[in-house]
């Protein structure tokens, strides 16, 4: 497994998607994106939505491997609240995650499924002659994912689905995505084995999450933050992604961090066979 710990490593300077995001603010992505940005439960994604809006208040970190207090309802709920906040700023989303987005991506290869796609954020960032097939439990949100794939001219479908029971059978995609949604997922370990039940066992899972940070006084402020950003949106402010992937299961082929270890790249092998069973 290839780990970094860079804080801004990922993409590089080269790989900025028209400016350079601010790196030491007190923004961070999970602020900026209500859709688990995309939010299937979200995609996720919580993400995008802004704390820029009176009514976004960042998500609270329950145990990261139990289910939250919001249910799927509540969450759908959320966002069906935030979807027009998530149009609006998406603009915002680009210019601070689009770098990230376009490097870890890029890579995707063959028939893919954005999990938690939410308003479609990520269409832009996959490569031309990938079939895009995405998924997300909001319906307003889905409308804007197909306006994306419209505008945008791709190729592709949109489904509502819980990110926690897919509705598509073993092995069916070579690369399987999503940003930003394992944070408000009721279940996200049962979510990130249904990720690996559907990749062929020689495709990826490629994700972009955020987390708590490795700074000090980010981490704090995040905590003292994180049960009103969680009762608004169902988001997970200070979760661990690394220890939620490998609770699932999933083998971790490499890890990088950026913006204080508030963002968190990982590439994951999905487990041969059966789901795993009990937890790991």
């Amino acid at each position: 497994m290839t780990q970094y710990d860079t804080h801004d490593a990922i993409g590089g300077p080269d790989a900025a998607d028209g400016a350079e995001p601010h790196e030491t603010g007190p923004l961070s992505v999970d602020d900026m994106t209500l859709e688990t940005g995309d939010a299937a439960v979200t995609d996720h994604e919580p993400s995008e939505g802004c704390e820029s809006s009176e009514d976004y208040e960042p998500p609270e970190e329950d145990d990261p491997f139990q289910d939250g207090d919001m249910t799927l309802e509540d969450i759908q709920a959320a966002y069906a609240r935030y979807a027009p906040w998530v149009d609006r700023l998406g603009w915002l989303d680009h210019l601070f995650t689009g770098r990230y987005r376009r490097r870890q991506f890029a890579r995707a290869d063959g028939r893919v499924l954005d999990v938690a796609c939410g308003p479609g954020t990520n269409v832009r960032y996959l490569p031309a002659g990938t079939e895009i097939v995405g998924i997300d439990i909001s319906d307003p949100l889905l409308e804007q994912a197909r306006a994306a794939l419209d505008t945008l001219e791709r190729e592709g479908t949109v489904a509502r689905m819980d990110a926690q029971a897919l509705e598509f059978e073993d092995d069916s995609f070579e690369t399987v995505i999503s940003s930003f949604s394992t944070c408000t997922f009721p279940d996200p370990v049962a979510a990130l084995r249904e990720m690996g039940r559907v990749c062929r066992p020689d495709g990826e899972i490629l994700l972009l999450e955020h987390g708590r940070s490795d700074n000090p006084l980010i981490a704090r402020y995040q905590e003292w933050r994180a049960d009103a950003h969680y009762e608004k949106s169902g988001c997970r402010l200070t979760q661990e992604p690394l220890e939620v992937v490998r609770r699932a299961g999933l083998s971790v082929t490499e890890v990088e961090t950026a913006q204080f270890g508030r963002l968190t790249r990982l590439v994951c092998d999905p487990f041969d066979g059966n789901r795993p069973e009990g937890d790991r």
